[in-house]
């Protein structure tokens, strides 16, 4: 069931007013009925997988907690990975890994004996396998204790707003909230109901616009000449942004009704200085589960150097490959990889040329070219993750240095270059995108002075409603109701 469609917004109503008359002891069993409702919507024969591996996961845990033996904790923890990892290995992996053995096999004049399968990948499922891995890891460490009850276990991995797509939570945050009772509180519906009204506006408004644009061009790139695919790539960079960080905040919205608080994923990832500093602030129940769970345990930062730069550029890749299973996610990960192991290999060098430059003296500028620098890195990277195959996103890299030539005809007039080079994207899409991000900077800047909850306080009800009916007319006035998926969906 998509957040965007009118079924989901029945969905919601029904499942947050029956959850409030519902006495605190049946609650659990309500909100798990409704996720594998929300989930089935989808394909209704893949949450025996999510069963499947709910049970194995449940007892592991127990299992873990009730272990002296490091040794036999251990093998129930490896129980429980191999359960995990072995069905995302099936399947989101087999046909990609059978699919290259197959071609190197040609190579030597070989036929590849092992058969494709025919199966299409179950919803969300890296997500929720993530979070279910989670919390054996974190009962193995002793920092959870296991949970005993089946159904709340149950519902903490499968908790419909944020089980396709995260926030990819963690049992220390979640499991307590769904033991407790939840309470009816206007201040937490009113700030629920406006984040899903500003998550909803940024998928429907802003990235499924955006893709009107984009969708045409990344699909068949060499119809083009450099400045629709350089306008695209960064388009898309505003898209997948708006599209991921709706969802997110459509599912801590529609949470936070019901008096649950689940992490923050996004914050302002565009106004990052560096690289490292833009992996803080996109998709952070990721990151962080990456850093907590693979990039620590490979030794952090207390090894050597080369050491260190090897465990980033491994996790960089392990991350391309969790989000998709083509060379495209592969690359975009070895490229962000690249970013942070060059940034750190080159910070004495910036740092001599900032003094020399005095660049130190002008704040503005030093930040304001880091955050284009930064922006610049990213969307080249971005490239290679929307691009449908790794030639189509090297052709577009690769016309980018020619953008810089058709951009100086606009030297002879705007007329001149939209009619040479900008023909194909109309003009009045162009208009409105652009407003419409420059109505999403602006709000993350006005955000840095004061946050929303604070805003809406200290307006009066006449603004605070006049906001409101704003932002639902551009919603049913401006928006893509054409159910387009989310684009984190296929991972």
């Amino acid at each position: 069931m998509l957040f965007n469609s009118f079924a989901f917004a029945v969905f919601f109503v029904l499942v947050t007013i029956v959850y409030f008359l519902l006495p605190h002891r049946h609650r659990y069993l309500w909100l798990l009925a409704a996720s594998c409702y929300f989930y089935m919507y989808f394909k209704p024969e893949y949450i025996l997988i999510l069963a499947l591996t709910i049970l194995i996961d449940y007892y592991a845990g127990i299992w873990i907690e009730e272990q002296y033996d490091k040794k036999k904790k251990k093998k129930y923890l490896m129980l429980s990975l191999i359960a995990n990892i072995g069905i995302l290995a099936i399947f989101k992996y087999y046909n990609f890994i059978n699919g290259n053995i197959t071609g190197l096999a040609l190579l030597f004049g070989v036929n590849n004996p092992i058969p494709y399968l025919d199966i299409i990948l179950p919803i969300g499922l890296s997500f929720h396998t993530f979070q279910a891995m989670s919390y054996t890891f974190e009962v193995y460490r002793g920092n959870q204790k296991a949970e005993r009850h089946l159904g709340i276990y149950s519902l903490y991995v499968m908790f419909y707003p944020q089980l396709v797509a995260g926030p990819i939570e963690r049992p220390q945050n979640m499991l307590h909230q769904f033991h407790e009772k939840q309470t009816f509180k206007y201040e937490l519906f009113a700030s629920g109901m406006r984040l899903m009204m500003w998550g909803l506006f940024k998928k429907v408004v802003i990235a499924d616009r955006i893709s009107l644009i984009t969708d045409p061009i990344f699909n068949n790139p060499h119809s083009y000449s450099a400045t629709p695919l350089v306008v695209a790539s960064i388009l898309f960079s505003f898209q997948i942004f708006c599209d991921f960080s709706g969802y997110s905040d459509i599912a801590i919205g529609s949470a936070r009704v019901m008096g649950f608080k689940l992490m923050r994923n996004f914050d302002r990832p565009y106004s990052a200085k560096s690289v490292d500093e833009f992996w803080k602030k996109w998709h952070i129940s990721l990151s962080t589960w990456f850093k907590d769970y693979l990039y620590i345990p490979l030794g952090g930062n207390r090894v050597s150097l080369p050491r260190r730069y090897i465990n980033l550029i491994l996790v960089f890749l392990v991350s391309g490959l969790w989000h998709g299973a083509n060379w495209t996610f592969i690359i975009w990960g070895a490229l962000h990889s690249m970013y942070i192991v060059v940034g750190m290999l080159t910070y004495n060098i910036r740092q001599q040329i900032r003094s020399a430059l005095l660049l130190h003296k002008v704040m503005w500028l030093e930040n304001l070219t880091q955050k284009i620098v930064t922006f610049s890195l990213v969307t080249i990277a971005w490239i290679f993750f929307r691009a449908n195959t790794v030639d189509d996103a090297y052709y577009i890299v690769n016309k980018i240095p020619s953008f810089l030539q058709e951009f100086s005809v606009i030297t002879h007039g705007w007329r001149t270059f939209y009619k040479n080079y900008c023909i194909t994207i109309p003009l009045v899409s162009i208009f409105w995108t652009v407003l419409y991000i420059a109505l999403l900077e602006f709000v993350h800047y006005y955000q840095t002075k004061i946050s929303p909850e604070q805003f809406f306080k200290q307006q009066p009800l006449f603004v605070r409603w006049s906001i409101y009916y704003c932002f639902v007319f551009c919603i049913l006035y401006f928006g893509v109701f054409d159910n387009k998926d989310f684009i984190y969906f296929q991972f």
